[in-house]
C-alpha cells in the first residue's frame, strides 16, 4: 500500500493512511481533517477519534510554524543510532496544528531555540525511503 516506503524502520504495510507517503512523494506534507467536526489530525487518521466519521480530507500543511520545544537525541531507538545526534520539535501551525518531527541537521544546534520558524519538508532518506523534516523557513 505504500506505507513501507515512510521512515528509516518500517513497522506497518499496510494502513488506511497510506496516501500520506504518495504526498510525500510530491512534496507535500498532509495531514487529515474531519469533515463532519472539524478536528484536525497529525499523525493523519481516516477515521475521526472525536465524532467516529470516517468522513475525511487531506489538508497539506503550508507556510511557516513557529517551533514551541526541542530536543536533542544521544541515543536513538532501532534504526536511528547512525544518525545521532538528531533534534525532534514540536512545531506550531495555524489554527494550533501541532506536528512532531525532525528537525533538519542543516539548523545548527547554537540556532535551535523556541520561536525559531520554520517550514515542512519532505526527504528522501535512501533511494526507497522517505520521510520529513522541518527547516528553517
Amino acid at each position: 500500500m505504500g506505507f513501507e516506503k515512510f521512515g528509516k524502520v518500517g513497522f506497518v504495510s499496510e494502513t488506511k493512511a497510506a496516501d500520506f507517503v504518495n504526498h510525500l512523494e510530491q512534496g507535500k506534507l498532509m495531514v487529515t481533517r474531519c469533515k463532519k467536526c472539524g478536528t484536525i489530525f497529525s499523525p493523519p487518521k481516516i477515521d475521526c477519534s472525536e465524532c467516529l466519521s470516517s468522513e475525511v480530507e487531506w489538508v497539506e500543511v503550508k507556510g511557516k510554524g513557529k517551533l514551541i520545544s526541542y530536543t536533542t537525541l544521544q541515543f536513538a531507538p532501532t534504526g536511528f543510532e547512525d544518525d545521532l545526534p538528531y533534534a525532534l520539535g514540536l512545531v506550531e501551525f495555524d489554527e494550533g496544528l501541532r506536528i512532531f518531527g525532525r528537525l533538519s541537521k542543516d539548523i545548527p544546534q547554537e540556532e535551535l531555540r523556541v520561536g525559531l520558524e520554520v517550514k515542512p519538508a519532505s526527504v528522501k532518506i535512501t533511494p526507497d525511503r522517505i520521510s520529513y523534516e522541518f527547516q528553517k523557513a
